[in-house]
């Protein structure tokens, strides 16, 4: 195998200003010192009689009143979450992103099987774009689904920059009255610290350690949480193990505070379409409708067996979407983050008639009933990849550990790790394994991979010590990027490159 052609320093901390220079020292490693050039990338053009859809978003510093407290922050436009980009499975977008930022930015199009150089990954796919500067993504979305678009420059992520991205399938008859985007957060930005904080303490001086090595790591000196202390019942019983490193002082739904929730407002008996989206950076939801079961149907926008469930778990960068008939009254839809023992939780409210509003703290017993990890989902036949051997089988271990605070995969942090190679048409099967006592949301760029069950995904979660094998058909030439989306712990290093070999 190659080394990755690019540099770490480049890529987990582009344009970002994290650090001092001894930090980003440590942080670097010693990767080589060269890097890719982008020049401004060949328009892709729409074909004869495809439908173009245009956005244009601008990122720049907002203040944002979140529940009463005034936090700085950036954030498309002024809103949270951003402008909703929506359009129709096969339709072609442009996009243009101009960057009003004091740093440099990207966007990647979250969970979108789309041309590479349009990812947004800096340094792999493009050059970030610079404070001043526009830039135009184009490409087609060729699979309808629940996405959502983010920087993929340093811990951007946890500030404001995040939104949906609804690709609809033209051809699919809708079984519900109405449908709701839910987009959950964890917030941190402008409560007296920023991301940029959080992640120069986390690795503090010389956490990253420069040597690639990860064999023979101490994965107990790990800190551990103390599950009992989080009740009983579905919300604390998940193998999720130690599930994140930041004490957030706040949950959002769609960018409302549980002290100023975001009402949604239907009649009693309409079926409503749930898409729900963690964009979180370091934080497990459980997810439930007071009153209500919810019939979850697809997941990473891929459709399953309808499964009929009290609340389910949703990870950083998971996507799931699920049918409710509404009840009458006032109901709390609720984000209870997992592992978490500050910031209460996510909620929204839900009315249909009258009643009064429920506490910010209150704990719907579905919370406590069938909860579902999503990996168990079964796809539909339609979902799933034609049967067929692998061509080539490489290993994906995830590595790392709290003290100090360096991740990795396979052997080092990404920059002195090798990249996995694959030739175009060939079934690729990741023997992926979690080596540490943290869970994990596995990311695949520009692809989907399937389970063993043959169910369909982007992200998935992976328990500690957990092993599980991925197949995906390589059929999108480019450099693409493999990573946990705790997004502290990609930053400290949890990435790899899939590079296509000729």
């Amino acid at each position: 195998m190659t080394p990755s052609p690019l540099t770490r320093r480049h890529v987990l901390l582009g344009g970002l200003g994290l650090a001092s220079a001894a930090t980003l020292s440590a942080c670097a490693g010693t990767a080589e010192s060269t890097t890719r050039t982008f020049g401004t990338p060949s328009p892709a053009s729409p074909s004869p009689g495809q439908r173009t859809v245009t956005k244009n978003l601008t990122a720049r510093p907002v203040t944002l009143d979140l529940g009463g407290r005034q936090v700085s922050t950036w954030a498309y436009g002024d809103t949270l979450p951003g402008p909703v980009v929506r359009a129709e499975a096969g339709d072609f977008l442009r996009v243009t992103l101009d960057n009003q930022l004091p740093d440099e930015t990207t966007i990647h199009w979250h969970g979108l099987r789309l041309r590479n150089a349009a990812d947004g990954v800096p340094g792999l796919t493009q050059d970030p774009i610079a404070t001043g500067q526009k830039y135009v993504y184009e490409f087609t979305a060729p699979d309808p689904g629940t996405y959502f678009y983010h920087p993929h420059v340093g811990v951007q992520l946890d500030r404001g920059l995040y939104a949906p991205m609804i690709i609809d399938d033209p051809r699919e008859r809708g079984d519900y009255d109405e449908e709701w985007v839910l987009v959950l957060d964890d917030w941190i930005d402008g409560t007296g610290t920023t991301p940029d904080d959080v992640l120069k303490k986390l690795i503090g001086d010389g956490g990253a350690s420069s040597s690639g090595g990860m064999g023979g790591m101490d994965h107990g000196s790990m800190s551990r949480m103390d599950h009992g202390s989080m009740g009983g019942g579905g919300a604390g019983a998940a193998p999720w193990g130690d599930a994140g490193d930041v004490q957030y002082p706040m949950f959002l739904i769609n960018g409302k505070a549980p002290s100023d929730p975001d009402v949604l407002s239907a009649k009693p008996g309409q079926k409503i379409r749930l898409r729900l989206i963690n964009a979180a950076s370091d934080t497990i939801f459980t997810v439930a409708l007071g009153g209500h079961q919810m019939s979850v149907t697809h997941t990473d926008g891929y459709a399953v067996q309808p499964e009929e469930v009290d609340a389910l778990y949703i990870g950083m960068g998971e996507r799931y979407d699920a049918v409710v008939t509404l009840a009458d009254g006032v109901f709390p839809l609720v984000a209870r983050p997992f592992g978490k023992t500050t910031g209460g939780q996510g909620l929204a409210l839900v009315r249909t008639g009258s009643g009064t509003a429920p506490d910010p703290g209150v704990t719907p017993v579905e919370l406590h009933g069938d909860v579902l990890v999503g990996s168990e989902l079964t796809p539909t036949d339609a979902a799933r990849l034609p049967q067929k051997d692998p061509d080539v089988t490489l290993d994906l271990r995830l590595q790392g550990s709290m003290s100090p605070y360096r991740w990795g995969i396979n052997g080092g942090p990404f920059g002195d790790n090798d990249a996995l190679e694959v030739a175009e048409g060939q079934r690729l099967r990741l023997n992926a394994v979690n080596q540490t006592m943290m869970t994990h949301p596995l990311h695949l760029h520009g692809h989907t991979f399937a389970l063993p069950s043959g169910l369909r995904k982007d992200t998935v979660l992976m328990a500690p010590m957990q092993s599980l094998a991925i197949d995906l058909d390589a059929d999108n030439v480019g450099s693409w990027m493999i990573h946990c989306h705790n997004i502290y712990h990609a930053e400290a290093g949890m990435m790899i490159a899939l590079e296509y070999t000729s």
